[in-house]
């Protein structure tokens, strides 16, 4: 479903709930997936559009609510995923994923817990872990790209 407003406004539960499958009345959501375009800086101050920069994923069931971020871009650690050093980029956009997910722990009122590591890299604290680095280098990940 498309929102064309905010996410936290009032009719978005009462869109979520009508948007139930007529052939099953007493269907519960299970698990809700926001995506979108998002906002990053490059290295000089630039802001740049990018779609699916990251993904939010809400579970309103009970017993456990539980939401996940995901992140999609080499914007947040400090290399690139040819393995080049963009502190300049880092600077302007690793600040900006602490805030969010703190702002997540605020909202749901728990640490957040670092996901699984994937190929791309692993969380660490409210940010990206740092790869090992070889010869001043991180590691090249583009044949996956």
């Amino acid at each position: 479903m498309s929102l064309l407003g905010p996410i936290d406004d009032e009719e978005v539960p009462l869109r979520v709930a009508r948007s139930r499958p007529v052939g099953f009345p007493d269907a519960q959501v299970g698990s809700i997936l926001v995506v979108g375009s998002g906002t990053w800086i490059d290295a000089s101050g630039e802001k740049r559009g990018e779609h699916r920069l990251v993904e939010l994923t809400v579970s309103p069931d009970a017993p456990g609510i539980w939401a996940e971020l995901a992140v999609f871009h080499d914007i947040w650690g400090p290399f690139d995923f040819r393995g080049l050093r963009h502190p300049e980029v880092e600077e302007q956009n690793a600040p900006r994923l602490a805030v969010a997910l703190q702002t997540l722990d605020a909202l749901l009122g728990v640490c957040a817990e670092p996901g699984d590591p994937t190929y791309f890299g692993s969380a660490q604290g409210h940010g990206v872990k740092a790869p090992d680095e070889l010869d001043g280098r991180g590691p090249d990940l583009t044949d996956l790209l």
